[in-house]
């Protein structure tokens, strides 16, 4: 065991994720506060730039538009000028736009920086996976995907409270909205300057790996690329027909609710009374802190019981419970009832992967996930805009409450429609 762990491979393993996996765990973070943070400071946006409701939650949701549009132009360019250029430039280019967020003086503005935001944090995903592909044998990308996810989880729950906190201040003239964007934003653009000298572009150009570690890897990563020479086709996934089509519905369903949650949740807790900026966003850290528990809890389960598909549904079952019971209280009940639904909505988008990752030939999944991934998110356009408009159009969220309900339990049923394996 000892002589195992002390081999070449085994060691230039380590050594990269290690030093790789800190830095993209972190990024991640980053990234998603970028993109959530507007969720904080929408009653100042309303002020200050005269968004209704509606106007909102377009502008918010406009961020998954260019996310999508973009995600396969921002392949193009990974493979063009590679990972490490790629990371470090997009990184840059969100930190701008995210940063510039906190000098927009119309709602036209604030629409054009939203799209650029999300057009811009369109390659991080995927040069992310790619990057893994570059550096890690398969037998370890699947474990360095999870931990690096788990990045998401962690920002959700750290959001609230860094918002809350620099929501507090007003230097240099600035109001405390804009001091918060500036500020987060200026961490992406400090992130792109050290990821630029910090990644090597190959395991070849790494001088903290020894030679026997470095040619240990490459031959390994040489032998895994020539074993699969053929190139999945987008038509070979295409192909696939209904089950590609379910597992987007899906994944929609789930985004639908997970970003209706992220940008509606501090509006729902402002109601519950007067609270400081710092008292919403710890409030708005609990759900995302008690979805973590139920997480793991269900993929213990589900590793043990098996029948992923079961667990799934069971999962959107509880997201739909718990919004359903959010429209029949006030404020605080609703609060409660979403909270219960975190366990629900997080735990199915964590179970839903190994579904179409079992279904698809190795080959062509790294394509399907990504389409079903681009598609999928396009609920972070829908569920934001579709309930501003409902805030405006009724001065409540209540119908979008039962709507995301009526999908969560219909995405349940579609759920036993998927295989996890194709027909032979």
């Amino acid at each position: 065991m000892t002589d195992l762990q002390n081999h070449p491979l085994s060691v230039a393993v380590s050594k990269v994720k290690w030093r790789i996996l800190p830095l993209f765990i972190v990024m991640f973070i980053v990234n998603y506060v970028d993109r959530v943070n507007v969720s904080f400071i929408k009653e100042q946006l309303t002020l200050d730039l005269g968004l209704n409701d509606e106007a909102f939650g377009f502008g918010a949701g406009l961020f998954f538009v260019g996310y999508a549009l973009f995600e396969v132009p921002s392949n193009m360019m990974l493979q063009w000028l590679g990972a490490r250029r790629w990371l470090a430039i997009i990184a840059l280019l969100w930190g701008g736009f995210a940063t510039c967020m906190a000098f927009v003086r119309t709602p036209e503005a604030f629409y054009w920086l939203r799209f650029f935001l999300g057009a811009a944090e369109a390659g991080f995903f995927p040069g992310v996976i790619y990057f893994f592909t570059r550096w890690l044998p398969s037998a370890e990308r699947g474990k360095a995907i999870a931990l690096f996810l788990s990045g998401s989880a962690i920002a959700s729950i750290i959001s609230g409270p860094l918002s809350g906190y620099l929501l507090q201040f007003q230097p240099y003239g600035l109001k405390g909205w804009q001091f918060m964007i500036v500020a987060e934003g200026a961490v992406s653009v400090i992130l792109a300057i050290f990821t630029w000298f910090w990644l090597d572009s190959t395991p070849g150009e790494a001088r903290w790996l020894s030679e026997s570690e470095r040619l240990a890897l490459t031959d390994r990563l040489r032998a895994e690329a020539q074993a699969v020479r053929q190139r999945p086709e987008i038509w070979e996934v295409l192909g696939s027909g209904l089950q590609l089509a379910l597992f987007c519905l899906i994944y929609f369903a789930i985004q639908l609710t997970i970003y209706a949650a992220t940008f509606w949740l501090p509006t729902i807790i402002r109601s519950m009374g007067t609270l400081t900026d710092m008292q919403v966003g710890w409030l708005n850290s609990l759900p995302w802190i008690i979805s973590i528990f139920g997480m793991y809890l269900a993929a213990a389960g589900a590793a043990r019981w098996k029948h992923q598909q079961a667990w799934v549904a069971g999962a959107l079952l509880v997201a739909g419970v718990g919004m359903l019971f959010a429209t029949v209280g006030g404020p605080f009940f609703a609060f409660t009832a979403i909270c219960f639904a975190a366990l629900g909505f997080k735990s199915a988008a964590s179970l839903f992967w190994p579904i179409p990752q079992g279904y698809f030939d190795a080959r062509i999944s790294a394509v399907a996930i990504a389409l079903i991934n681009s598609l999928g998110n396009l609920g972070g356009f829908v569920a934001p805009y579709a309930f501003g408009v409902l805030k405006q159009q009724t001065g409540s969220i209540q119908g979008g409450l039962y709507g995301l309900a009526v999908t969560s339990v219909l995405a349940a049923g579609l759920v036993f429609l998927t295989r996890t394996k194709p027909r032979s």
